[in-house]
């Protein structure tokens, strides 16, 4: 007999089970900490729920052209923003002075990782901001992703220390962790449930009325380091699981077996099995870094290593190295070398759609042949410069557009993300072959990852 399976709408009612009872919550004087693709969403949808929002964020070209009206951050049209701004719904500003006298401050500032270890000087940093600025009465909430107890561990007793307020009783702390997937069309942040927790009941009650404000459906645990776990648990099944079906689709590959076709079909079936795919590697902060938070903090309270994160991330981190692998091989075929070929890469960004290159496997793809001498030249309608690497490694890099005359000059072009702006007939019918790691190619002249 099978093993029972947990559904989400069980789970979702033995927590609605223990949630308290909320009041709704007035409109309220609202301060995001940092502006970038977590924050601005949060804090222009607090604003259109009828709260007045400061965002704050210490990067001053970011502000000026926030306060132009000029958004960077996909989910957030210019057009969205511009009423808000002439209402004076929402405002931004590099000026500390401007938060004061906030009901409710959210934190959601990158949490990276330094040289493997986390670095939390961010949020430490923002925590003594609103420090100076809390009132009795007051609320906080970090959202950025973290190991468990930072909340209660980190940010609480900064807080207390600058304000001379205690936690839960003079103030009200919380963690909901931040659930935003940009460039999704289905799912935004007014209709993803969101999970939130608190120090104590009274902060709870607190976290669940204000996320209620602004977004269909909140998910009430017990206790801050739940959430915290939550979201560490959300990142890491993904990551193990891309982990999975990339190292799968290297073996498939020397064996001979179609991988990709082995994925459509597991997919039909209809129940213990979610679809995962192989790509040239993970990027964004979500899957590249907040796994290693998992794996850092579970050496640290059990001191054992999380295995399956120390397996993901290698596999993982090492698939721009399998990319460059496949070509070297592919261009040895037609009796040419890296060293001298023009090799055109499609897509920077580490997600199709989007401008987000952070941690993009794209940067490591163009660095390892650079340094193996080819001329590189990549093109992607999302993402206007080169890309930052260390000690300019990527200098190098061509900036151009996927034109039919640039696909026919290269001796090779490498698909590494499937923007639906790339015109694919063209790419297929221009270019001489390509290593297309998404599988949105087909065609004598292309070899699937």
């Amino acid at each position: 007999m099978p093993a029972r399976q947990d559904t989400g709408d069980a789970a979702a009612h033995r927590l609605s089970a223990r949630a308290p009872s909320v009041p709704s919550t007035p409109p309220s004087r609202v301060v995001v900490v940092g502006q970038g693709y977590v924050g601005l969403p949060l804090a222009v949808r607090a604003a259109q729920a009828g709260h007045r929002v400061v965002g704050f964020d210490v990067d001053k070209q970011r502000v000026g052209q926030l306060r132009a009206g000029e958004s960077y951050v996909l989910d957030v049209p210019s057009a969205r923003l511009a009423p808000l701004l002439a209402s004076g719904a929402y405002r931004a500003s590099t000026d500390p002075a401007d938060c004061g006298g906030f009901d409710i401050a959210v934190i959601t500032v990158p949490t990276p990782l330094r040289e493997g270890l986390p670095d939390l000087s961010h949020v430490a940093e923002s925590a003594r901001t609103l420090g100076v600025l809390l009132r009795p009465g007051a609320m906080v909430v970090l959202e950025s992703t973290t190991y468990p107890g930072t909340t209660e561990e980190l940010v609480g007793p900064i807080l207390e220390e600058v304000s001379g307020l205690v936690a839960g009783r003079d103030f009200h702390l919380g963690y909901s962790p931040e659930r935003i997937d940009p460039g999704n069309p289905r799912w935004r942040l007014e209709n993803t449930p969101k999970v939130v927790s608190g120090v104590n009941r009274t902060s709870l009650e607190r976290v669940q009325a204000f996320y209620g404000s602004i977004v269909d459906a909140v998910v009430p645990v017990t206790t801050c380091r739940t959430a915290e776990l939550t979201k560490l648990l959300e990142n890491t099944f993904r990551h193990v699981n891309i982990a999975l079906v990339n190292e799968l689709a290297m073996f498939a590959h020397e064996l001979g077996v179609d991988v990709w076709e082995a994925i459509d079909a597991a997919s039909t079936k209809p129940y213990g099995y979610l679809r995962f795919v192989p790509g040239p590697g993970v990027g964004g902060h979500c899957l590249p870094i907040d796994p290693s938070y998992l794996s850092w903090w579970a050496e640290r309270t059990a001191g054992r290593t999380f295995r399956f994160v120390e397996l993901a991330n290698d596999v993982n981190s090492h698939m721009p190295d399998y990319v460059v692998r496949r070509l070297v091989d592919a261009l040895a075929r037609r009796g040419k070398t890296v060293e001298g070929s023009r090799v055109l890469l499609l897509g920077l960004s580490y997600k199709a759609n989007t401008s987000d290159a952070r941690e993009t496997p794209s940067a490591r793809v163009a660095e390892l042949l650079l340094a193996m001498g080819a001329q590189v030249h990549a093109a992607d309608p999302h993402v206007v410069h080169p890309l930052p690497a260390p000690a300019d490694a990527l200098d190098g890099v061509r900036m151009v557009a996927a034109t039919p005359g640039e696909l026919a000059a290269a001796d090779s072009v490498v698909l590494l993300t499937d923007h639906d702006a790339f015109d694919y007939d063209t790419i297929a019918a221009c270019s001489t072959y390509v290593l297309d790691c998404r599988r949105r190619l087909s065609g004598d002249n292309i070899d699937i990852l």
